[in-house]
């Protein structure tokens, strides 16, 4: 993987890019989540690069990234605004895209779109919003393992976490996902850093207060968000949805329904595997995903 260079976008923001791979091989963008950066591929990459053209940025707001203050430069439209212009800027006019968490958030939202230059959809442990919002109303365990989603849109959250030291928040978001003696300190110490810039938590939680989720306290009656009750287009690419069964933040209910999605779905459970699975089980990730993103590669007669 390597080092990474500033991409200016046309959306306004400087882009940190990592890359992997021959420059002519099949491009993959891939997106990581919270609160995360580039290397949360750091482990997948060297099992796809030889193949593919892998393109791994720090979303805005995260890692290297710019990071705007403002709520509202993270809407769902400025973010899938910023994926195009990165391929542009690249000079990627079709790729593959795969997300993570909230970078899987975004490529659903752009694959639901129905944009062409989206050539095929990987999800690893991101849920389909419309089956997201409706477990949040509908199914009493997810919406107590989303508390968390309230917490973090709080105005004061980035007070709390100072008050509490960076690397302690570091470990409470991680520890009940990834044995944190697994994590390179050098990722660990990092990733602190980055977190530690002046306006970096701010917008790595506006995320959360841009998001128009609605996340009821528990044990409260309410309805379904109207939108939800409108029929959700399907993805129209080929979609395949890789799944750490053990998620304790994403329940098993995100899959219940998830083959209806699309016109060509497949599903890829991972047993003993938690939300952080590209960190957690890299191998098992990239086994699913490589033949996938090679069906994508012969389509298109690129090289072998």
């Amino acid at each position: 993987m390597t080092g990474l260079r500033r991409v200016p976008l046309s959306t306004g923001i400087t882009m940190a890019v990592a890359e992997a791979g021959p420059a002519d091989a099949p491009p993959v963008i891939l997106l990581h989540g919270f609160p995360e950066s580039h290397r949360t591929w750091a482990r997948l990459a060297p099992l796809l690069d030889g193949r593919f053209r892998l393109v791994m940025p720090d979303l805005r707001g995260f890692g290297q990234s710019d990071r705007p203050q403002d709520v509202e430069a993270y809407s769902t439209d400025t973010l899938i605004a910023d994926l195009f212009a990165l391929a542009d800027a690249l000079g990627i006019a079709r790729f593959a895209l795969v997300g993570h968490d909230w970078g899987g958030a975004i490529a659903w939202a752009a694959a639901l779109r129905g944009d062409p230059r989206i050539e095929r959809l990987a999800i690893i442990n991101s849920p389909h919003p419309w089956i997201f919002q409706k477990s949040l109303v509908d199914d009493a365990g997810q919406r107590a393992a989303s508390q968390y989603i309230t917490a973090f849109r709080t105005p004061g959250m980035e007070a709390a976490v100072e008050a509490m030291g960076v690397e302690r928040f570091f470990d409470k978001s991680f520890a009940p996902h990834v044995d944190l003696s697994t994590i390179d300190p050098a990722d660990r110490a990092a990733s602190i850093a980055e977190w530690s810039r002046p306006g970096a938590l701010t917008a790595m939680f506006n995320w959360y207060r841009a998001s128009h989720l609605v996340v009821p306290p528990p044990g409260v009656s309410v309805p379904v968000p109207d939108w939800v009750l409108r029929l959700a287009p399907k993805v129209r690419v080929p979609l395949r949805i890789v799944w750490g069964l053990d998620d304790k933040a994403l329940l098993p209910v995100q899959l219940k329904g998830i083959g209806e999605v699309g016109d060509d779905v497949e599903i890829f459970p991972l047993k003993g595997v938690g939300h952080f699975a590209p960190w957690q089980a890299p191998d098992r990730v990239a086994a699913a995903l490589a033949p996938f993103l090679a069906a994508s590669e012969a389509a298109t007669g690129a090289r072998p």
